[in-house]
């Protein structure tokens, strides 16, 4: 306890930014914590409060066991192997690790939505006595199961793929948020009965088992409530023994990540990767393959990858499933994906010099930019063509399947185009490390280069836009709607080109200047 203590005091002299950071997120948290409890205690005699407060304890369950995957750093003594030299044994490290993760804002939190939970739901003084057995039994099952978590992967949180999670923590809230927001409307057109059924499995599931014990005492099912908190109380022994289990291995066994492989491992290693081979041969090939090992290795990258397919997917079909949305939401996906196109040089760093060395005039820069749009488009043309066709079928709209595809094609060739332009005009470096994705002093050449193309890319794109609108306000026009899909498909491909082509003289003129502005990272 002491140590957990020493950490936070000694983190929060690190800096005064820091101190003011914690104190507006801890009251932030704690106000809405307050507002929830609140609120709960308010639906106290609803008729589907238990449906609510049943699946609010397994999302922070959830919570609880996924956030160590995401924010390894948040607490220290989720790393047990920086106690490895002290000569404490399993069972009493178990013990104080256990009690030291229940001082924090987060178990706080935890404590004040679970209490609210029960109160909920608590009705007699037999249910009063039993939520304050619950309420401790929930949250010591939310902790043991973080802790368990953690230890089973802190191999992995350690390493360079941990980092990578921590970097795609961001998509993940986004992510959420939009679940999040999607299922509070359903359920303000439909109210809370259509959580019952879901509740009737989440109640006998650990840690909301125990909240459904307060309901089922509430409910004179004493037998039920038995055997709900029993069925908590072995769950919070077994997840123990298995962190004990993890804890005694890890501190006992060799780590073999540091172990250097041998010659004939590392060559097989680096000639191990099959789409390789799928690719052209030449200096195509050879860009295209390092543009997509880019994307699956480069943390900053992965999470820009990631962030573009996940929301490029979700606002249109989230749209579409409410009822709010519009067929032409499908352009989204190709508008988000084209980003990828812009910096393309940014993510070489500094060692695009080596890059820079292999260009010598505007037909190897020429090249140099096909390639990498070629990779972009192995991703970027399927996906954008899978969320036009599910959009589609959402909405039952079938009949303007072929207009918005061709703007969506159109939309994608115009954002291939300015983002080459924009690649070797404006470049700007990305930090390795950090959170940051533009160095500093270097905002304003990303917001130049990421909104100027956006806009011009529009722009580019009026041509089909104009025709779109054109036949579908003529009469009659709506039977020639299906040409907008050769046309929009062309009209991307030519664009696409003659940006490469404006492009590359360009690149080729200005290779120390891009060199220069995408190594300040």
């Amino acid at each position: 306890m002491r140590l957990k203590l020493s950490l936070l005091r000694n983190g929060l002299r690190q800096s005064g930014g820091r101190r003011a950071a914690f104190v507006v997120s801890a009251v932030a948290a704690l106000l809405f914590a307050a507002l929830q409890l609140l609120g709960l205690i308010a639906l106290r005699g609803h008729a589907h409060a238990a449906s609510l407060v049943g699946l609010l304890t397994a999302v922070l369950a959830l919570g609880w066991a996924v956030m160590p995957l995401f924010f390894p750093s948040g607490d220290e003594t989720l790393d047990p192997t920086r106690l490895v030299m002290l000569p404490l044994r399993p069972r009493p490290l178990v013990r104080a690790l256990l009690t030291a993760s229940l001082v924090g804002v987060g178990p706080l939190v935890t404590l004040m939505l679970l209490a609210g939970s029960a109160v909920c739901v608590a009705h007699g003084t037999a249910a009063g006595v039993v939520a304050v057995v619950a309420v401790a039994l929930a949250l010591l099952v939310c902790v043991a199961l973080a802790r368990a978590v953690a230890i089973a992967n802190i191999r992995l949180l350690t390493s360079r793929r941990g980092r990578d999670l921590a970097v795609l923590s961001g998509l993940v809230i986004a992510v959420g948020a939009q679940v999040v927001n999607f299922g509070a409307q359903r359920l303000g057109v439909s109210g809370l009965a259509p959580l019952d059924p879901v509740y009737a499995v989440v109640r006998w599931l650990p840690p909301a088992s125990a909240i459904g014990a307060v309901d089922s005492v509430s409910r004179g099912a004493y037998g039920v409530a038995a055997a709900q908190l029993a069925l908590t109380t072995v769950a919070l022994v077994l997840l123990v023994a298995a962190w004990a289990r993890s804890l005694t291995r890890l501190m006992t066994s060799p780590d073999g990540s540091t172990l250097q492989r041998t010659e004939s491992e590392g060559r097989e290693r680096a000639t191990s990767w099959a789409p390789a081979r799928l690719l052209p041969a030449g200096r195509t090939g050879t860009v295209m393959e390092r543009s997509l090992r880019y994307i699956w290795r480069d943390p900053k990258t992965k999470a820009a990858w990631v962030t573009s397919l996940a929301i490029g997917l979700i606002v249109p079909v989230f749209n579409a499933l409410q009822g709010t949305g519009s067929i032409y939401f499908a352009c989204f996906a190709a508008g988000m994906l084209g980003i990828q196109m812009y910096n393309q040089f940014g993510q070489d760093t500094s060692a695009f010099w080596m890059v820079a060395l292999t260009i010598s005039t505007p037909r190897d820069a020429y090249a140099e930019l096909r390639a990498r749009a070629l990779a972009l488009l192995l991703i970027t043309l399927p996906y954008a063509t899978l969320v036009t066709v599910l959009t589609t079928a959402v909405l039952g709209d079938w009949r303007r399947l072929p207009e918005v595809l061709g703007l969506s094609l159109a939309l994608l060739g115009a954002m291939l185009a300015t983002g080459a332009w924009t690649s070797a005009r404006f470049p700007y470096s990305i930090p390795q490390e950090g959170y940051k994705n533009v160095a500093p002093g270097q905002s304003g050449l990303a917001l130049i280069s990421i909104l100027g193309g956006m806009v011009a890319a529009a722009l580019l794109c009026a041509p089909v836009l104009a025709l779109t609108i054109w036949l579908n306000v003529s009469a009659g026009g709506d039977a020639w709607t299906w040409l907008l899909l050769p046309v929009g498909a062309g009209y991307g491909t030519a664009i696409t080109a003659l940006g490469l082509r404006l492009a590359a003289p360009r690149t080729a003129a200005r290779l120390p200047e891009i060199l220069a502005a995408v190594s300040k990272g």
